[in-house]
């Protein structure tokens, strides 16, 4: 669906930028609003829906493969740790700078640059994979060398190996995402990731219990299933009327301009990995505490519980990351801002419904992760924290994807560093390891981070401005477009 074309054309001319700025001054009229909602809606919802079958995937096959014994379920569960911090999670920052440069140059009307982004992109995620894939026929080594079991490692390194395929196909359809989000058609990618997360249970069963792969076979039914994805999404594109302007086959062009995409991208994945990175951190610093097994069991719990209901904020991030580039692009800073007022209203709504969600259910989520007394009770008195910790983790996430839509990548990286790192982590190791709070002290350390990551990125939108931001996006689409011809 193409939410774009009940928007007048616009040229990229400063005075049809000036006309533009005029026109949206009254953007503030609850019609407007409830417009701009409409559309955000529209493409967090097929998101949410994406992202949430994922995760749902991820479970089922640890779930598979811990029926297998403690041995595979421990192999498989650091492979899967290492794999989203060393390898899911560097292509997936790599893959957002098309946030940026397919949506500006969408809004811009410049349909071309969209096919020679997307194949950029891929072009350099696919040779990224290589030395990913490297790292990960050498896991069991790694492992050994960070001082784990060598047994745990060895099981590790053998699930990490089927995971390698995987890489590569995640790299086109991180690409092929940002393609179709960037146009606003977002409807094909919930159906895709429906299929696969359909064939995903026969296949993985199969692979587990029915050959003598056993455990591994987990790993390839996720290697597996990231090729359907992207096979889909290919001839999705390829053969359909809707992209006959913005994919207009393989060019060599795509071979030009890495640099520009490069300075974006780094820092994206800077960005994006030290966030998660941090979340890892604290996982592995509960396991230094007094009681170890039932701190590193309360985190991962915790943990997962986070992620999952992440999943709202982080499909509104992107969905404000496209309107944002789209209206940037288009020379409507107005818009651009109204989107952004708008995305943070449904976010704090949506964060205050789950929050009161997660402190009134504290006592009983517990029973589902664990039958152990202790685990249950420390589960319920960890909750209201995990509800703080979304509220505002919602808020830095569509903040976050303001960023990525405006091109502020590198800022968004010294944002994330500080935060996590210079504030977050000492922060959490002092609350739990000198004033003995523990595993709670390190959840505490963790949002200290978020609630400076959200503020930071809150002062600099509202300082924002955002006809200089326009023509900075004007900027780069007509750069980009003067070096192709």
């Amino acid at each position: 669906m193409d939410l774009e074309k009940d928007e007048q054309c616009c040229s990229l001319t400063p005075q049809a930028i000036r006309e533009n700025i005029s026109e949206s001054r009254n953007l503030l009229s609850k019609e407007e609003i409830l417009k701009e909602m409409k559309k955000q809606l529209m493409l967090a919802g097929p998101l949410v829906s994406v992202f949430v079958s994922f995760g749902i995937n991820q479970i089922i096959c640890i779930m598979f493969v811990g029926h297998l014994g403690d041995l595979a379920l421990s192999g498989a569960s650091i492979a899967t740790s290492f794999a989203s911090m060393a390898g899911f999670t560097l292509l997936r920052g790599m893959g957002s700078a098309l946030e940026t440069f397919s949506g500006q140059s969408y809004g811009a009307k410049q349909y071309h640059l969209l096919g020679i982004h997307l194949q950029r992109g891929i072009l350099i995620l696919l040779i990224m994979s290589i030395p990913i894939g490297i790292v990960f026929a050498n896991t069991a080594e790694i492992l050994k060398f960070l001082k784990q079991n060598p047994e745990i490692a060895n099981a590790a390194g053998k699930y990490a190996y089927f995971l390698i395929p995987a890489f590569f196909g995640t790299s086109i359809f991180e690409c092929l995402v940002r393609f179709l989000l960037t146009q606003n058609k977002v409807v094909p990618m919930m159906i895709t990731s429906a299929i696969a997360a359909i064939l995903f249970v026969p296949i993985t069963w199969v692979l587990v219990f029915k050959t003598r792969l056993k455990y591994m076979g987990g790993a390839l039914a996720q290697s597996i299933t990231a090729w359907i994805i992207a096979f889909q999404l290919i001839a999705y594109v390829r053969f359909s009327p809707s992209f006959k302007e913005t994919w207009t086959g393989f060019s060599k062009e795509a071979f030009r301009g890495i640099p520009r995409f490069l300075k974006l991208a780094i820092p994206a994945t800077i960005m994006l990995s030290l966030e998660i990175w941090s979340l890892e951190i604290v996982v592995l610093l509960s396991g230094l505490l007094p009681d170890p097994k039932l701190e590193a069991s309360v985190l991962s719990v915790s943990f997962n519980i986070h992620m999952l209901t992440c999943m709202i904020p982080y499909g509104l991030g992107c969905a404000i990351s496209t309107r944002v580039s789209n209206e940037l692009g288009a020379g409507r800073p107005q818009s651009a801002r109204l989107a952004v007022y708008v995305v943070i209203s449904m976010v704090v709504i949506e964060a205050l419904v789950v929050a009161t969600t997660m402190v009134s259910g504290r006592k009983v989520f517990g029973h589902l992760f664990s039958k152990d007394h202790r685990v249950v009770k420390y589960v319920g008195e960890m909750f209201p924290l995990l509800a703080i910790s979304h509220f505002i983790n919602g808020i830095q996430a569509v903040l976050s994807g303001t960023c990525r839509g405006c091109g502020w990548q590198k800022i968004g990286a010294f944002v994330n560093l500080g935060s996590y790192y210079i504030v977050g982590i000492p922060t959490a190791v002092v609350l739990a390891f000198v004033c003995h709070i523990g595993g709670k002290g390190l959840w505490i350390g963790i949002t200290v981070a978020m609630f400076v990551q959200a503020t930071s990125f809150a002062i600099i939108t509202l300082c924002t401005d955002w006809e200089k931001q326009a023509r900075r996006a004007k900027d780069r689409v007509l750069g980009e477009a003067n070096a192709l011809s």
